[in-house]
Formats: C-alpha cells, sequence, structure tokens
C-alpha cells in the first residue's frame, strides 16, 4: 500500500497495532511546481500509486483562486481516478438529527465544472466551461450499477440532474442505458435541488445516488452533515486498472495539525 503524501502518523500506529502486513511507501508534496504534474505533486508520487494500484492520502491544501494547479484535481485527471464513492453511515452511540442513514453517493469525478477549461472573455467577463461527455457518463453509471449489485443494494439508484434548464447535457442522463442491464435495480432520474430537499427532509429515501462532478462534491458533503460532519465520511477513488486512491474527506486543518487532538479511523471496502 502507498502512503500518497504525508499523513498522520497515527495512521500508521493504528495499522501496526491491528498487525496488519502492510509495507508504506511514503510520498511527500513537493515545496517546488513539478513542472512534470504543473503542481506541487512529484511525478514520483503519481508513479507510485500507479504501481502499487493501493493508495491512502491525506488532506491536501491548494489556496484558494491563486497558486498553483489544484492539488486533488491533479491527482483525479492524472490517474483518471474516475469514480468518487463516499458512504454515509449513521454511527452506532454518536447521535445525530436522523437515525439509520445508509446511503452511498458516487460522484463523477474527471469532468463537469472542475475540467479547468476557463478564460476571460473581455475584461469583467469570465467563461468556465462545464465538460460532459459520453463515454465519461456511461463509465460512472457502470461503475454505481455493478457498486449497488456487488453490495446488494438493490432498492433504488438515482441519478441527480438539472435538465430542466441545462437540455443540452442529455449525455450525463444516460443512465436507463445501464439501468437495463440491472433489471433487478429500481432506477429512477431526480431533479438534483429537489432532492436537496428530500435529502434533508427523510434520507432514508435514499439508497444509492450518482451525479456529475459538482452536484456530487455539493451531495456528498449535505450527506455527510447528515452523519455528523466530514470528518465522519470515508472517501475512495477509483480508476481504470484497478487504483484504489482512499482519503479524508475534510481539510487539511492546519490550526491543529500535529497537536494529536482527535483521531477517527474509517474502515472501508470498496
Amino acid at each position: 500500500m502507498v502512503l500518497a503524501l504525508k499523513f498522520a502518523e497515527s495512521v500508521k500506529q493504528i495499522f501496526k497495532t491491528a498487525e496488519l502486513p502492510i509495507e508504506w511507501e511514503e510520498h511527500c508534496v513537493g515545496k517546488e511546481i513539478d513542472p512534470r504534474t504543473n503542481s506541487f505533486l512529484t511525478w514520483e508520487s503519481l508513479e507510485s500509486v500507479r504501481r502499487n494500484k493501493v493508495g491512502l492520502k491525506g488532506p491536501m491544501a491548494t489556496p484558494i483562486g491563486k497558486g498553483p494547479r489544484f492539488l486533488n484535481l491533479t491527482l483525479r485527471t492524472e490517474l483518471n481516478l474516475y469514480a468518487n464513492v463516499r458512504p454515509c453511515y449513521s454511527l452506532p452511540g454518536y447521535k445525530t438529527r436522523y437515525d439509520d442513514v445508509n446511503l452511498i453517493t458516487i460522484r463523477e469525478n474527471t469532468e463537469g465544472e472542475y475540467s479547468g477549461l476557463e478564460h476571460q472573455v473581455v475584461r469583467g467577463v469570465v467563461e468556465s466551461l462545464k465538460i460532459i461527455t459520453r463515454q465519461a457518463s456511461l463509465r460512472v453509471a457502470e461503475y454505481t450499477f455493478h457498486y449497488a449489485k456487488a453490495h446488494g443494494r438493490e432498492r433504488e439508484c438515482l441519478q441527480f440532474t438539472k435538465l430542466t434548464s441545462c437540455k443540452r447535457l442529455m449525455v450525463f442522463s444516460l443512465s436507463w442505458e445501464v439501468a437495463e442491464k440491472y433489471p433487478e435495480i429500481k432506477y429512477e432520474e431526480v431533479v438534483i435541488d429537489n432532492c436537496c430537499m428530500m435529502l434533508v427532509k427523510n434520507p432514508a429515501l435514499f439508497d444509492v445516488l450518482v451525479m456529475p462532478n459538482l452536484y456530487g462534491d455539493i451531495i456528498s458533503d449535505l450527506c455527510a452533515g447528515l452523519i455528523g460532519g466530514l470528518g465522519l465520511t470515508p472517501s475512495c477513488n477509483i480508476g481504470e486498472g484497478g487504483i484504489a486512491l482512499a482519503e479524508a474527506v475534510h481539510g487539511s486543518s492546519p490550526d491543529i495539525a500535529g497537536k494529536d487532538t482527535y483521531v477517527f479511523v474509517w474502515v472501508m471496502v470498496i
């Protein structure tokens, strides 16, 4: 297993205490931009994940609105980590507003508003392109239905859309093609804003959710709030060729780094 980038020593201690035979290969974020990745991520760290297939990374911070290429985005695009899987389960003994939350969000991880295609049209006007392709849409749909079947989640598979206002983005509304291969799984398409309201009213209505990149970023954080916060949700990025890169969902929290204040470890099987 690769410990991709610098992560808390406590994680290694937990695995050691559990007597799991893991050999760690550590890679840290660089202090200077690597021209091969156009970010602080080194080419060697990316190659390490490709070679080992399994990685665990800690939170990484990039200055908002400035600086080099966004680190997490670099990982997703360079390693083609096309599906981000975030389970949300109510934890026994941890009381929140909701009981028995048990849902999975699967986010397309490489396109949409995060494609990074932006330019200034004229002074005061910036254009950002939202890229949605048939290939990526069908790929994440295939993974979602496979995941649902493999984990016995046959009750419902929802796809979030906003086709009422984005009619030309029908390309992402292709999960019905994949759904035909899985008649045992109920499939529906739901408008994103209505689904947000339904989630906070009764999250028990949902089972497996699949959505484009930006929607997935927002909705998965919303679902984390249903069970207590970002620190209670695991996350794993799935790529082609069997690559799986697990990560913490929460931010880098430099204000508490090194203080051994709080550690929460999720064990997740994809």
